[in-house]
């Protein structure tokens, strides 16, 4: 069995014991006393320091020539973190501890990733990295699922479902050690980290500038959550923000492989592009529309979205970057990214606190300019063509 099975059968392990725990998250952060600006913060700041491994691992990755300790110490570090969520009793407590569990998918993502691309053909890739992506949304989706029959059909209290989520993330750690090194296996002695920013191309720049913008809008998916569970079951019902999560992560599933192949066919940057311009109505929905079949729209939409952004953007790092530095690349792009993460969150956090609609209004605004900007770098590389 190769890498791209084998990571993509630990992404799918991880992400059931995360997703158990994310969709009912925001609601336990809400039951605790925290608001919107709480939300935020532990959304941004988990996100902004994973962002800052991130970087780092991918250059230490690229220097040490290995790949598979960073991936297996990230792995072991968010599921520990997981772990401990089942003892949280504040807000400011589950601040931390997500803090660590981003930390942990900082340390390996890059190294990950790299492993990834190293493993298939250019051509290929984004189809790689959306089998990789369906693997672990696929995850989601179960993981989702059992947290809903839990609570719904057991009993489970949200700490309960914590306890279980955190058992279960430790069984993703095994696969790890069937994969196979696909780093250079020689120490880079004479490797700068300066490499991380002056080797990256103009083309990857420009892109990395178009997704830093798109990530400062692109506020977390609780803040969705909350909305719906505000507006539908007057702030007390856990079932149906659930169920919608679960649609979001199920349509997101759905569409991984298709958008990784379609990106290989008609370009990831016009696929990409689609996605940017598809949080739009994302954010215009949940101004406008207050009902139940509007949300199963919108949180469909929302799937869509993330299905054609997310492995789309590693895929086209990946190939706009030069093979030696591909970690540090990767690294980079999720440093620029994440940072983004904070000021997102607590921008989106504090205005939520105001009037939930400013808080998506920022959203889309962001989410406008940098499709406009994708479009612009398209139609320059079209021309350097």
């Amino acid at each position: 069995m190769n890498n791209i099975w084998l990571l993509s059968i630990v992404s799918l392990i991880n992400d059931f014991s995360s997703k158990m725990i994310l969709p009912v998250l925001p609601l336990y952060i809400k039951q605790l006393g925290g608001a919107g600006l709480a939300i935020g913060l532990i959304s941004g700041i988990g996100e902004s320091i994973a962002s800052l491994l991130k970087v780092f691992s991918g250059y230490w990755s690229d220097k040490a020539g290995r790949r598979k300790p960073f991936v297996l110490g990230g792995y072991a570090l968010s599921s520990v973190s997981k772990f401990l969520f089942y003892f949280a009793s504040s807000w400011p407590i589950i601040l931390v501890l997500r803090s660590f569990e981003r930390a942990g998918k900082g340390l390996r993502s890059a190294s990950r990733d790299a492993m990834l691309a190293s493993t298939s053909e250019k051509k290929k890739r984004g189809k790689t990295f959306g089998i990789h992506r369906a693997f672990d949304s696929g995850g989601a989706v179960l993981g989702s699922i059992a947290a809903l029959l839990l609570i719904w059909l057991l009993g489970f209290t949200i700490r309960n479902v914590f306890l279980a989520a955190g058992i279960i993330a430790f069984f993703s750690l095994l696969p790890i050690f069937f994969t196979r090194e696909t780093g250079s296996q020689k120490k880079a002695a004479k490797m700068r980290f300066i490499v991380s920013f002056k080797s990256l191309s103009k083309r990857l720049k420009l892109f990395m500038a178009v997704a830093t913008i798109f990530a400062f809008g692109n506020f977390s998916y609780m803040f969705f959550v909350i909305r719906s569970q505000e507006i539908l079951d007057g702030g007390d019902v856990l079932i149906i923000p659930i169920l919608l999560y679960i649609l979001y992560n199920l349509f997101y599933t759905i569409m991984a492989v298709p958008s990784g192949m379609l990106a290989d066919r008609m370009g990831k940057d016009k696929v990409l592009l689609m996605g940017y311009s598809l949080f739009i109505p994302v954010t215009a929905g949940f101004i406008l529309f207050d009902s139940i079949s509007a949300f199963i729209a919108l949180f469909i939409v929302y799937g869509i979205m993330y299905a054609f952004i997310e492995s789309n953007e590693r895929a086209y790092v990946s190939d706009l970057a030069e093979g030696n530095v591909r970690g540090t690349a990767l690294g980079t792009f999720f440093t620029l990214t994440s940072i983004a993460a904070l000021p997102a969150g607590i921008i989106a956090g504090l205005l939520y606190d105001v009037l939930p609609a400013y808080a998506f209004a920022y959203g889309g605004a962001a989410a406008a300019i940098s499709s406009v900007l994708m479009l612009v770098h398209i139609k320059a590389n079209s021309k350097s063509n």
